[in-house]
């Protein structure tokens, strides 16, 4: 499959121009003390409408993977790795964030040109939001609610209104842009311009750019780590990170990494950054607090992009050429299971949920 959108040509391996790349985020139970006496007083017995030995409710984790291949959206239980169900979405799906506070996923359809929006207690698909040519990344800034998306055609990132599903507005960048992370502190947007090799730096509350910072070749894809202060622009043409100040917006150093790097997720609790490497089906594993590299993990065929869940400790790669997606304890910095998703699996994002949301499970409990 090739498409063709301005000058810029794309199969789900390969997208050109000049340069290849493969293309593929309580409840309390309380019981009173009038119940507790009476049941204390007479054993085996529960006055009426009270629910003995009430189970606390439960997070359940679900993993929101875009098939390129399919035009769907797989979601996984993590927990118990079954699909839970497959929701149609727009043509070539290449990437997903989600807003865990409104319950929702935003995923790019590149050939499409727009953005669907997902239900993530229902999986039901809300409405679908045009955009601009080749949408390439999203991710969303929930305390803005915001979600921004780079299109790689039109040298552009649309920022969406996340509570009206509207394009605000469009902000040109350098060319060819294909990643973007927020540092929402900070109030920037990070945009990795993988034709100019450049990276541009959006104030998240005006929509202005402030600066461009000179990076690695072919950058892809980008991520940040508010607390330490850095953004990390992987260099899918240089075979490197470039390591962003967001105080000072200067590179301080280049870390190499594997061949093809296309994809990147930040653990902040455990000090690591994981650089997907397509072309050499590997994982990299960088020590933040030092810039040195600490692992390198072997990974399905073609890996494409990552996120990180730090409250359980694990990264999701997915393996477009496998039909997977790889899972590593950022503990122990090993590959601890493979679980099968759709055909082309390209964008990963992670939900975490309560068993009790609403009172019910609404299909999310399975």
């Amino acid at each position: 499959m090739s498409v063709t959108q301005d000058s810029l040509e794309c199969t789900p391996a390969r997208c050109t121009r000049g340069r290849p790349a493969p293309l593929w985020h309580a409840r309390v139970w309380l019981v009173g003390i009038l119940v507790a006496v009476c049941t204390a007083l007479l054993p085996g017995i529960a006055p009426q409408g009270a629910v003995a030995n009430p189970k606390p409710p439960q997070t359940v984790s679900r993993a929101y993977v875009t098939n390129f291949d399919t035009d769907t959206v797989t979601v996984i239980n993590t927990d118990t790795n079954a699909v839970l169900t497959t929701i149609p979405v727009g043509e070539t799906p290449i990437d997903v964030d989600v807003d865990q506070g409104r319950a929702r996923a935003y995923v790019v359809n590149r050939e499409s040109g727009t953005v669907t929006v997902i239900n993530t207690t229902t999986n039901a698909v809300l409405t679908t939001i045009p955009v601009a040519n080749a949408p390439t990344d999203v991710e969303v800034d929930p305390g803005r609610a915001r979600a921004y998306v780079t299109n790689a055609a039109d040298d552009t990132v649309s920022v969406i209104n996340t509570d009206t599903n509207a394009v605000l507005t469009t902000v040109p960048v350098g060319t060819g842009p294909t990643g973007v992370a927020v540092d929402p502190a900070r109030a920037r947007a990070y945009v990795a311009n993988r034709e100019d090799d450049t990276v541009s730096v959006i104030n998240t509350d005006t929509n202005a750019v402030l600066t461009t910072v000179p990076v690695g070749a072919g950058p892809f894809d980008v991520g940040v780590d508010p607390g330490r202060d850095r953004a990390y622009a992987i260099n899918q043409s240089g075979n490197s990170v470039s390591v962003i100040n967001t105080d000072t917006n200067a590179v301080l150093t280049t870390v190499p990494v594997g061949t093809g790097p296309t994809g990147v997720a930040v653990d902040p609790a455990r000090a690591r950054t994981y650089v997907v490497n397509a072309e050499s089906n590997t994982v990299t594993g960088i020590n933040t607090d030092t810039n040195a590299v600490v692992d390198t993990l072997t990974v399905g065929d073609e890996p494409a992009r990552a996120t990180a869940d730090p409250s359980r400790a694990r990264v999701y790669v997915t393996n477009y050429a496998s039909g997977t997606i790889s899972v590593i304890n950022t503990n122990t910095d090993e590959v601890v299971d493979t679980i099968d998703a759709g055909d082309g699996p390209v964008g990963v994002a992670i939900v975490s949920l309560s068993s009790a949301r609403e009172g019910k499970c609404s299909g999310i409990c399975a």
